[in-house]
């Protein structure tokens, strides 16, 4: 069972229009972010280490589709500002972008929902583009940077076993997640007991 899987998995790895696909769900993660962009991007790259996939194209496409899909998401915000207004998510990201200012983008595409929330949001505030954009090109880029070397250096570690590889990379990414919605946790945790009344304080990132 586990070589029926392998073999399909190298074959999709080896297909031309992997490169495609990887940019078509990098983007569509910018704003139906159920779609597993940044499994596809590490499983892409875990193959690169035997020379299946190119580690450079991967992250490039991985990249440019995050960056489209961060676009759509603002332009999304900026026309359904009204609806979005009284979301919980949209609430934090509307207190950390006003303590952060564009940096938060670059912390929330780490945040499962948060890179949405986020974009959304600055869209819906009518936050400047151009500062946006900026924001948004070291995010993306950082985030399949991140990504890639992940899977990658998952493949190197078992290249005669890219299924472990690939566990591997998946591990350590979750493992960071895990990571960062603690802290966040436990500083939210903070600032309750530091507010005066017990009550919720910013919960930015």
């Amino acid at each position: 069972m586990s070589h029926a899987i392998l073999d399909l998995v190298e074959q999709a790895m080896s297909s031309p229009w992997l490169y495609v696909a990887l940019f078509a769900l990098a983007l569509l993660d910018g704003f139906f972010p159920i779609v597993p962009a940044e499994t596809s991007v590490i499983t892409a790259a875990v193959f690169a280490a035997s020379g299946e996939t190119n580690l450079a194209l991967v992250i490039v496409v991985a990249a440019l589709g995050a960056f489209a899909g961060d676009h759509i998401s603002y332009l999304i915000g900026h026309k359904s500002a009204r609806r979005l207004r009284d979301k919980k998510a949209f609430v934090w990201a509307r207190g950390a972008l006003a303590e952060r200012g564009g940096l938060v983008l670059v912390v929330a595409r780490y945040i499962p929902g948060g890179r949405t929330a986020t974009t959304l949001t600055m869209g819906a505030v009518r936050h400047p583009l151009r500062e946006f954009t900026f924001f948004d090109a070291i995010a993306a880029s950082s985030w399949a940077v991140y990504s890639g070397l992940i899977g990658f250096f998952g493949g190197m570690a078992f290249e005669n076993d890219p299924i472990k590889g690939l566990l591997l990379g998946l591990g350590i990414a979750l493992s960071v997640t895990a990571v960062v919605e603690i802290v966040r946790w436990a500083r939210k945790r903070r600032a309750i007991k530091a507010s005066p009344e017990g009550l919720p304080a910013d919960t930015s990132v």
